[in-house]
């Protein structure tokens, strides 16, 4: 079987990396931007980092901002009707993974009108043509939604969140500037720099896993393992460690797969709008536990890139355990909750564990797992 890698056309890396998007815009022929931002960008003047470029080359777009923390169906519908009055030809993406994920839904239906439902985008689904084309401008860094085909949408009338994935809806250019990362407060960063932890070590341990993403994603887990730390402190090495660190595992857990620490974490964020690396890394330590017997030798290379020195001389027992620990420390260090205490309400839980087995990021777990297993792995977090 072959094994397939879908990446961007084109990456930006580095500091002033938004300078690059006017030459992309006119080397492209774009006539007009439709620029997807959360408000609290717009507020605190990260989105205008973008916009001042573009106002200082002459070149037109318009803000769509209807946008929330797990974006809605209702946020997406009604991008679509925006960006059909708008008269742009191409997206500017500027966010973390909620403007980014808005902006895919967008773009794909904008080019599939049979999907503006939403709902019928849950999973792989078939279609027929590439997304409106998209410039990414990540702003947190960890979902790395920006060199992702995967976009996550909140059904509020159900209660559940669905994954979408679709090789028509990455971006063409994404543009890494770990300057419009700066302004993230300590909070955020912590919870996003999990999150991109999360993608790197499930993305790993993943059924789908092969040597080109093992690649990604050990690289992935030393750099962040090494950075995050510093951009909770706002350094300028911990900024670009983690802009960088991020976007390489979204190259490789783009492509294979994620596991059920993301599965479990869809529903807390749909049940209780809990943030979604928050969720992650509560549940990342304890969801390793519990995969660890299906991993064979793979604990032993994550605790090495993440730091743990005496791994070669360690037992198989041993090295789970630091690998787990090393995780476990690393979280508490940036300041997340260790567990869902004052979160999770005992009559959801059977629903958060049957929306966790049913979605699209569970089959990639490492360890086949049941409803009643996810229920015990929640519980245990209480």
């Amino acid at each position: 079987m072959a094994n397939r890698i879908v990446l961007n056309e084109t990456s930006y890396h580095g500091s002033g990396a938004v300078k690059e998007i006017p030459a992309e815009v006119r080397a492209r022929g774009f006539k007009k931007a439709f620029v997807c931002s959360d408000p609290d960008l717009i507020k605190f003047g990260v989105t205008k980092r973008v916009t001042d470029v573009l106002d200082g080359e002459g070149l037109a777009y318009e803000i769509y901002s209807d946008i929330k923390a797990n974006p809605t169906i209702e946020n997406v519908q009604s991008g679509v009707a925006a960006f059909k009055a708008s008269g742009a030809d191409y997206i500017i993406a500027i966010g973390g993974g909620s403007s980014m994920d808005t902006a895919k839904a967008v773009g794909i239906i904008i080019t599939n009108p049979e999907f503006e439902d939403v709902r019928s985008l849950e999973g792989v689904a078939p279609t027929k043509n590439p997304c409106v084309p998209i410039i990414a401008v990540p702003t947190t860094a960890g979902t790395a939604a920006e060199v992702t085909i995967n976009y996550v949408i909140t059904d509020v009338e159900k209660k559940r969140k669905f994954v979408c994935v679709d090789t028509h809806d990455i971006p063409i250019v994404a543009v890494v500037d770990p300057d419009m990362m700066s302004s993230m407060p300590k909070g955020l960063t912590a919870a996003t720099g999990m999150d991109a932890l999360t993608h790197a070590i499930e993305g790993y341990i993943t059924k789908g896993a092969w040597e080109m993403t093992d690649m990604f994603h050990l690289k992935a887990i030393e750099i962040i393992a090494g950075s995050l730390r510093g951009a909770v402190d706002n350094t300028p090495q911990g900024r670009e460690g983690m802009a960088l660190g991020q976007y390489v595992a979204g190259m490789g857990f783009s492509n294979v797969g994620l596991g059920i620490v993301h599965s479990m974490a869809h529903s807390l964020g749909a049940v209780y709008d809990t943030p979604h690396g928050v969720a992650n890394a509560i549940l990342l330590p304890t969801v390793m536990e519990y995969n660890g017997p299906c991993t064979g030798e793979k604990y032993k290379e994550i605790a090495k890139a993440m730091g743990v020195e005496g791994v070669d001389a360690m037992s198989q027992e041993e090295y789970r355990k630091a690998a787990v620990e090393a995780v476990r420390e690393l979280s508490k260090d940036v300041g997340i909750p260790a567990d869902l205490k004052g979160t999770v309400k005992d009559e959801d839980i059977r629903f958060l564990a049957e929306s966790a087995y049913a979605d699209a990021c569970r089959p990639g777990n490492p360890r086949d797992t049941s409803v009643e297993e996810i229920i015990e792995l929640y519980k245990s977090l209480m």
